[in-house]
């Protein structure tokens, strides 16, 4: 496989796996409650923003959940993930991504994958597999492992924003995004697989509040913003569904960038459930960066 083809697909793979663990999504459901009868778009007052933190804090310390998604981004990727995930110390979970269209998955078939890869996330870095087409090139090893800080220093500001959305990716971020949303709406509502939900919708600004849910300093927040803004990224809109017992059953993110519309959709269920992630084996397992040392590609 050529340097080009491996970095293309090893780097994608990265980016695309994290934006799987951090996306959220979904997508509307049938009014089948009385309390839909209530006006659509009735703006959130202070009780709706006192129930919003209490949806926070629950699904927040639910500490786990099984998740089903889809993510699309122009004609880049376009994507399904199922699996568990954990936040109780930092990521963890256990992940199958299937790329159904978009140049990533071009990619892959370039490189004799299927189109499916397994990605295993733990608190420091996360790990796929490529498949046995892609071991061939490295020497029969079927892993990669990605430090989150190596693909922090590859990515530039925007990296960073990533490493951290990734390593405190819990589905508490959709309503700390409604949370500084500006405009968000108690919907009424709606259906989700056959569970009763209030739905939430709202706007936020990207650049601002990525901002707010960071810790970069204001050097790194202006240079984040600046690629944002050349990205053509600048609101996006977000709806959550919730349950009876305040969690999240689904939620969605859409917006528009440079490259064409992003739409995510995910929805959350069995909260609570074991999440055991193991290290690949040692012996199965090759370093991103090594790979690219090996192909003679800068690292930096």
């Amino acid at each position: 496989m050529r340097t080009s083809t491996l970095r293309r697909v090893g780097t994608g793979a990265a980016v695309a796996a994290l934006m799987s663990v951090a996306a959220c999504g979904g997508g509307g459901g049938e009014s089948g409650s009385p309390a839909a009868e209530k006006p659509a778009g009735d703006v959130a007052g202070a009780g709706s923003v006192v129930a919003l933190q209490q949806i926070r804090k629950k699904t927040g310390t639910a500490q786990s959940a099984r998740i089903e998604g889809t993510t699309e981004m122009g004609d880049t990727v376009s994507m399904k993930q199922t699996g568990t995930i954990g936040w109780a110390d930092g990521l963890s979970g256990s992940l199958t991504i299937t790329y159904t269209g978009g140049t990533m998955a071009e990619a892959l078939q370039q490189g004799g994958g299927d189109g499916s890869v397994q990605a295993r996330y733990l608190k420091d870095e996360y790990y796929a597999n490529m498949g046995d087409a892609f071991a061939a090139t490295v020497g029969g090893k079927h892993w990669i492992r990605y430090a989150y800080k190596d693909l922090a220093e590859l990515g530039g500001p925007a990296g960073d924003v990533l490493k951290e959305q990734v390593q405190n990716s819990t589905p508490e971020q959709g309503v700390k995004a409604l949370l500084a949303a500006g405009d968000v709406k108690k919907v009424g509502q709606e259906d989700v697989r056959g569970v009763p939900a209030t739905r939430y919708s709202g706007t936020v600004d990207v650049a601002e509040l990525t901002g707010r849910n960071s810790a970069l300093d204001p050097e790194q927040l202006a240079a984040l913003k600046e690629q944002l803004s050349a990205a053509g990224v600048t609101t996006q809109t977000v709806d959550i569904w919730v349950d009876k017992d305040d969690l999240l059953v689904k939620k969605t993110e859409r917006g528009e960038t440079a490259i064409g519309p992003f739409n995510s959709t995910v929805f959350y269920s069995d909260y609570g459930t074991d999440v055991l992630v193991e290290k690949p084996p040692a012996s199965d397992t090759v370093d991103f960066k090594e790979i690219l040392k090996q192909q003679g590609a800068d690292p930096s």
